[in-house]
């Protein structure tokens, strides 16, 4: 039997550090409940002292786990954050306290301003404060990918002398090559005092684009568990993905002496759904979950797929939630019909939402020929958009053309039922369309992407649009919509992404 590794995910804390990947407290809890389906064996809920928000996060991720996997709090090695992630954690089953600092020169030079003697006595400190209040502590070894070996051991050695259950060798800049961060792994396996009592964990960047990798050659070197993101959404160019680690796991678990306990037929679900909450889309060739990863276009490509899927595909996509229904749907389809596929997307619909969501898809089914599951995740996740929302658009009409000039109007309802309307110009629609919503939700703010993309194939697909606006502090909020008509797709965006503002500032105020 080969070695089980845990999957640390860390969706919700490194994760959501991608600009403009924010999550509310509503959102984390929805995605926990897929990390559950996943079968996660820990999942880091958020950094609690950084903000009230996260702490609440993290206190409701942790209760509504409970036994099912072990929730974890970041913290510096500092005795304030350990003390308010220990209070985040009282409700908790299967509490982990995450605590470390960095040991390259590098980070003791620049950043902690900290001689290695005090570096090792911070850690040592940290670790017993937080095995006083928890009794599984994991300790960060930060930019441990370019640390000295031997003071790296040393540092390992201490926190494990002082009580760390777990010890997290992070490639944090992701610089190592995978051959000599597996020979890093190894040396620990075989130099630190205690090792054999601990947990070793890799916790890999994709700045280079081998997290995979390297995580794959911390695991071939002894570490028993991984840390990573859905999607591999995380700082700079995102961490490890978890569906690409666990996939080559899976693939070549022999010669790795390594498999996980993960759900895989909630892949793509699980990544769908990020995308949506994050807005942050999923490349179309990206391994496993990206659209294209089981599409085939090159004549001999298909007629291999044809004779034998294996010629061509290392992954049958049902393993992975790839596979498609049998259910087509079209306008002629009945409330039975489209119950039965929300079923099998695992989609629930409350008998009120229901109908409005039926007459939605109606709308979208009369403009097109079929309406695919794509269509369908877009029309709930627009109906969950506006059950929050602070203004609602009520209509849109737009005249434009050459040479006429850009003129649109648009009506919004705020929460109380009060309804808006105004008119502006603009140099083309959706500029016009923007400048009218400002009329009446006065917020100062700046469009800093736009991004436009088919739901699914056809050119009677729902558009979906993305944007991001930054608000005077600087902070980022992304805004989605979706909608045949893709002007309206960017009205619903903006207003969304306004929203957005609206319910942060609200928040803080």
């Amino acid at each position: 039997m080969t070695r089980k590794i845990d999957i640390f995910d860390t969706t919700l804390r490194d994760g959501e550090q991608s600009p403009g990947a924010s999550m509310n407290t509503d959102e984390k809890l929805v995605l926990t409940k897929e990390l559950l389906r996943l079968n996660v064996d820990v999942i880091e809920a958020g950094f609690p002292v950084s903000s009230p928000g996260d702490f609440e996060s993290v206190r409701r991720i942790a209760e509504l786990v409970d036994d099912r996997a072990t929730v974890c709090a970041l913290t510096r090695a500092v005795r304030g954050d350990i003390e308010v992630a220990a209070e985040a954690l009282a409700g908790c089953a299967r509490p982990r306290i995450h605590t470390g600092l960095g040991v390259s020169e590098s980070h003791m030079r620049a950043k902690l301003r900290m001689t290695p003697e005090v570096v090792i006595e911070r850690a040592v400190e940290a670790t017993r404060i937080a095995r006083n209040l928890c009794d599984d502590v994991e300790f960060y070894c930060e930019d441990a990918g370019r640390s000295d070996y031997g003071f790296l051991a040393r540092v390992c050695e201490a926190v494990i002398a002082a009580g760390a259950t777990v010890l997290n060798i992070p490639d944090t800049t992701g610089y190592s090559m995978p051959d000599e961060f597996g020979r890093r792994i190894r040396y620990l396996m075989e130099h630190v005092d205690g090792i054999e009592d601990v947990i070793v964990s890799v916790h890999c960047h994709n700045d280079l684009g081998m997290a995979t990798a390297l995580t794959l050659e911390g695991v071939r070197n002894g570490a028993r568990q991984v840390e990573c993101t859905i999607n591999g959404l995380g700082e700079r160019a995102g961490n490890t993905a978890m569906e690409e680690v666990v996939m080559a796991m899976r693939m070549h678990g022999e010669e790795l002496d390594a498999h996980t306990d993960i759900v895989t037929t909630e892949f793509v679900r699980a990544s769908r759904m990020v995308s949506s909450i994050t807005g942050i889309n999923v490349q179309p060739n990206k391994a496993i979950v990206g659209a294209n990863a089981f599409a085939h276009s090159s004549g001999i490509h298909q007629d291999g797929i044809i004779k034998s899927r294996d010629t061509y595909e290392i992954i049958d996509p049902a393993e992975v939630g790839a596979g498609a229904s049998q259910i087509i749907l079209t306008a002629r389809s009945g409330h039975a019909a489209l119950r039965k596929r929300l079923e099998a997307l695992r989609i629930t619909v409350d008998e009120e939402r229901f109908d409005a969501l039926y007459q939605a898809f109606l709308d979208v089914a009369d403009k097109k020929k079929e309406v695919y599951d794509e269509d369908l995740e877009a029309l709930v996740n627009e109906q969950d958009r506006n059950a929050t929302a602070i203004y609602s658009i009520v209509a849109v009409q737009i005249s434009c053309g050459s040479p006429l000039k850009a003129t649109a109007t648009i009506t919004l309802v705020d929460r109380e039922g009060v309804e808006y309307t105004d008119v502006a110009y603009g140099t083309g629609p959706i500029d016009a369309v923007y400048k009218a919503v400002n009329k009446i939700v006065q917020v100062e703010n700046d469009l800093t992407e736009f991004v436009v993309q088919a739901v699914t194939r056809g050119i009677d697909a729902l558009g979906e649009v993305t944007i991001r606006i930054t608000a005077p502090d600087g902070e980022v909020f992304t805004g989605r919509g979706a909608d045949n008509d893709i002007v309206v797709s960017s009205a619903k965006a903006y207003v969304n992404a306004l929203n957005r503002l609206l319910s942060k500032t609200a928040a803080v105020a």
